[in-house]
Formats: structure tokens, sequence, C-alpha cells
């Protein structure tokens, strides 16, 4: 068994089959076939059913893919010490973050991270709940885990950082009445048409409770990617309740942001595996640590 057959048996999976895993990796499928084979029997199991044209991955294939992915990793980790030792930092950070999160505090660290590390790189896949970021980091899939919460985070057998809170706020068109940097109450946005996510996030109880409480007001859009919630704000389809986070690029963007009470917060982590960190997610995770100390979350 070499790294080599790891990697083969991880694009397998990522890309749902041989030939798309042989068409990624740029190698003739008859050889990542015949390194497959030679690694089930070197393992004495089968990793995949072969159904027809396609393939399953088999038990044994499923309960071997995180250690697979952690040795893979672990030898990145060597790779990219060996390489800061000889002054060169090369390699990249997978984080999945969250779409709330994912806005901010991502872009600052990533900024940050950029501008201290240059020849690194910082890979950023989709979650969209607490529960995916966090199993994406368990699986191996990421390294770090950027998510957001209605109550402080707390996950079994992850480290967990906790970054900041962010508060809810109103995010309106250029062309609504609403006051930019007002504070509103959930009366205020009596006759205003509301876009929302789908049920069970803490900013669809937001609204929910909104809609509930003021005459007058109407859910007219529910969207799963919370990414097209601003574009259809600033064509004028309605208003939302957005987490903080979103301010900066609403206002660049020409929207108006105010204030709302009472509101809820977005508990903002980083969560990682114990001990199993590439040096370059350890110093993301350094500069997470630096921005929640600025932030007032830690404390020397």
């Amino acid at each position: 068994m070499d790294a080599r057959q790891l990697e083969y048996f991880l694009a397998i999976v990522e890309h749902g089959g041989f030939s798309r895993a042989a068409a990624a990796l740029h190698v003739a499928q008859p050889s990542l076939s015949q390194a497959m084979a030679n690694l089930e029997a070197d393992l004495g199991v089968s990793l995949f059913h072969r159904m027809g044209r396609g393939v399953v991955l088999s038990d044994a294939g499923a309960e071997l893919l995180e250690p697979s992915r952690r040795v893979l990793r672990d030898l990145t980790a060597v790779r990219d010490r060996a390489a800061a030792l000889t002054g060169l930092n090369a390699g990249t950070v997978e984080v999945a973050a969250m779409p709330s999160p994912g806005i901010e505090p991502l872009t600052t660290l990533t900024r940050r991270f950029t501008e201290l590390h240059p020849s690194m790189t910082v890979s950023s896949r989709a979650a969209f709940t607490p529960e995916e970021a966090a199993d994406l980091v368990r699986s191996g899939a990421c390294e770090l885990g950027l998510l957001g919460a209605a109550k402080p985070v707390a996950l079994s057998g992850l480290d967990v950082l906790p970054l900041e809170q962010q508060p809810f706020v109103v995010v309106a068109g250029p062309d609504s009445d609403l006051p930019d940097g007002a504070t509103l109450h959930p009366g205020d946005l009596g006759g205003h048409k509301l876009i929302a996510s789908r049920g069970g996030s803490l900013m669809r109880s937001i609204v929910d409770d909104i809609t509930a409480q003021t005459e007058g007001t109407e859910i007219v859009a529910v969207v799963d990617h919370r990414t097209s919630i601003l574009p259809l704000v600033l064509t004028g389809v309605g208003i939302s309740v957005l987490p903080a986070s979103w301010t900066r690029l609403a206002r660049r963007c020409g929207a108006s942001v105010a204030a709302i009470e009472p509101t809820a917060q977005l508990h903002v982590a980083m969560v990682s595996l114990p001990g199993h960190l590439t040096p370059g997610a350890r110093a993301f995770l350094d500069l997470a640590r630096s921005y929640a100390l600025r932030k007032g979350t830690l404390t020397t």
C-alpha cells in the first residue's frame, strides 16, 4: 500500500467512479483500476461493489475513508514541515464554512492569512448546517470548520474555538423606505415583504416571529442558498433578516442595513480535530484565535 493508491481511492469516491477519477487525476483508467485491484489485494477487502459500468462504495471502503484521508493529510503535514524548514511555504488549508460565517470572519481571516503566507491557498468548502460543517471535519474532508449556531457551540470529539457573536440585522434594497443605520422593531416592518431561508434555521425563526407579530408582513420568497438572499433584496423582491456579517457587503452593494430589537445572536466558532492539523491549518487557527482575542470572545 502506498500514498498514490490511497489518493486514487479517495478520488474515485469524490468523483463518483473510475472514469471520472482517472480524468481528474490525468491517468489512464486501466492504471487506476490496476492500482485499486492491488490495494484491495493488499488490504484483503473489496473497497467497491461493481455495478454495471458504475461502482458503489462497500462497507469496508466506507470504514477506510476517514483513516485514508488522515494518512494523506499527515503526509502533507510532513511535506509542509519540510518545506517550512527550507524556507518554502506551500500548501492548502481546507475550511468548511457556513454561508454567513463564510462572509465574515472568513474574509478577514483569509485576507490576513494570504498576506502572511502568500504561497499558501485557502480552499473553502460549503456547509449549510453546523452538523454538516462538523461532519466534514470529522471525516477528514476539511481540517477546519467555520460555523454559526443559535447557542454556544459544543461538539463531541472536536476542539471548539468561539470567535464572535453576530446580531441579526434588517437588510433592504436601495429603493426601500427603511433608513440605513436605524434601530427597528418588528412593528416597524408592517407592510413589507420578506425573503427567508427554509425552516429550521435561526434566521427563519426570527422571520417567522416577525410575521407572527407584525400585521401586513408576509414571506414572498424562500431560498436554500443564503447567498441568493442579498441579490433578491437588491432587486426589490423584499427585505430580509441576516447576520451582521453581511453588513459591509450589503452596504457596498447599495442596500440599507438597520439594527433590529430584540434580536438573537449567531454564535460563530471554528472547530478542528485535536492533533490532526497541518502547519498551514495550525497557522490559520492561530489567526482565528487572535481574531477572537481582538473581539473579546477569548481572554489571555
